[in-house]
């Protein structure tokens, strides 16, 4: 799953250590969602949802293409 997670932390001058705390998760697990070797439960992307204040939609992305993407609408 793509996500903007890297950004958003940039753009606040977050560390992946407080945003970790924030999530209540380790530093190691924001490091995996970032790189894309870990998605994040539904609970930890709308945990992640309230920490920016943007919608879920708006940070991680799963990728979906053509009729993949035509079934889940």
């Amino acid at each position: 799953m793509n996500n903007r997670l890297r950004v958003l932390r940039a753009e606040r001058k977050m560390s992946q250590a407080v945003l970790a705390e924030l999530l209540d998760v380790s530093r190691q697990t924001v490091n995996a969602i970032e790189l894309g070797k870990h998605d994040p439960s539904l609970l930890l992307a709308f945990k992640v949802s309230q920490v920016f204040g943007l919608p879920v939609e708006q940070i991680f992305d799963p990728g979906l293409h053509g009729e993949a993407k035509q079934a889940a609408e």
